[in-house]
C-alpha cells in the first residue's frame, strides 16, 4: 500500500465527518425544539472534532511523504468539490421528496434518518479501526466510538418516535427513508482504496460490516413500523469525488470566509 492511499483513506473519513457536521450545524438556532437545537449542535461539534483530528493526521502523513506543510484548514477550506471524498448521502440538504426545492423548509425527518443510517455504519467501523496498524488512527477511532454510539442512540430514538407516532410523522419518516436509503449503497460498493488499506491493516472494508449494518437498520425500522424500501441499482460516487450538485453550495458557504481572508488568524 502506498502513502497516497493511506492519506486518501484518512481524508475520506475526515470528509464524511466534516460535511455531515456542517450539514447538521445548519439546525443551530433553527431546531424544532430547544433541546434538539442543542443536541444537533453538540453532535456537529463531535463530527467536526473528529474531522479536525483526522485532517491533522493527514497533514502529518503528507508532510512525511512530500515535505508539504499542510494544516487541517488547507484540507477543509482550500480543496475543490472533486477533491472531497465524502459519501453523497452526507452532503444532501435537509429536504426530501416532499419539498419542491433545496431552499425549502428543512425536514427534521430527513436529518434524523440520515444521521441514523450514517451512525449505524460508523458504530461498526470505528471499533474495527481501533485495531488499525496506524496508531494515530486507532486513537482517533477510540475517541470517536463513544460519540458515535450516542449519535446512533439519538437518531434511533427519534426514528422510532416518528415512525410509530402520528400519521404525519410516520409519513415523513417513511418518505425520508425512501429518499435516503438508495444512497447507502455507496457505503458498501467495491472499492480499491478500502481493499488496499484493509490488506495493510490500516483500514477496513465497509462491505465487511454490511450484514451488521443491515441488522441494526432492520431492527430499528421494525420497531418504528417503517418499511424497508425496495433496493435500487444505481450507486452514487461521492467517495470517488463525483458529487451531487449540493456539495458546491455547501462548500461555498463553509469556505467563503477562509478564502476571502487566507492566512487570517483569530
Amino acid at each position: 500500500m502506498t502513502t497516497s492511499e493511506h492519506l486518501a483513506y484518512v481524508l475520506r473519513l475526515a470528509d464524511n465527518a466534516l460535511i455531515l457536521g456542517q450539514r447538521n450545524a445548519e439546525w443551530c438556532g433553527h431546531g424544532p425544539v430547544l433541546e434538539e437545537d442543542i443536541a444537533l449542535a453538540n453532535m456537529s461539534l463531535d463530527l467536526i472534532g473528529q474531522a479536525r483530528l483526522l485532517y491533522s493526521h493527514a497533514a502529518t502523513l503528507e508532510t512525511m511523504a512530500t515535505g508539504a506543510n499542510k494544516t487541517e484548514d488547507d484540507y477543509a477550506y482550500f480543496r475543490t468539490e472533486r477533491e472531497f471524498a465524502n459519501y453523497t448521502l452526507v452532503e444532501l440538504p435537509h429536504v426530501g421528496p416532499l419539498s419542491g426545492t433545496a431552499r425549502a423548509d428543512r425536514d427534521y425527518a430527513v436529518t434524523i434518518v440520515r444521521n441514523f443510517l450514517y451512525a449505524a455504519l460508523m458504530v461498526q467501523l470505528w471499533p474495527a479501526l481501533e485495531a488499525s496498524n496506524d496508531a494515530q488512527l486507532a486513537a482517533i477511532a477510540s475517541k470517536s466510538v463513544k460519540e458515535t454510539r450516542y449519535h446512533l442512540h439519538h437518531a434511533r430514538d427519534w426514528l422510532v418516535r416518528f415512525g410509530d407516532g402520528t400519521d404525519e410523522s410516520h409519513g415523513r419518516a417513511q418518505a425520508a427513508l425512501d429518499y435516503l436509503m438508495p444512497y447507502t449503497r455507496e457505503f458498501f460498493a467495491p472499492d480499491a482504496l478500502e481493499d488496499a488499506v484493509a490488506a495493510s491493516g490500516i483500514g477496513v472494508r465497509a462491505a465487511d460490516f454490511e450484514a451488521a449494518w443491515k441488522a441494526e437498520v432492520e431492527g430499528a425500522l421494525s420497531e418504528a413500523t417503517l418499511a424497508l424500501p425496495e433496493p435500487v441499482q444505481h450507486v452514487t460516487t461521492g467517495k470517488l469525488g463525483e458529487h451531487s450538485e449540493h456539495i458546491g453550495y455547501l462548500l461555498a458557504e463553509m469556505q467563503s470566509v477562509a478564502r476571502q481572508h487566507p492566512g487570517a488568524t483569530w
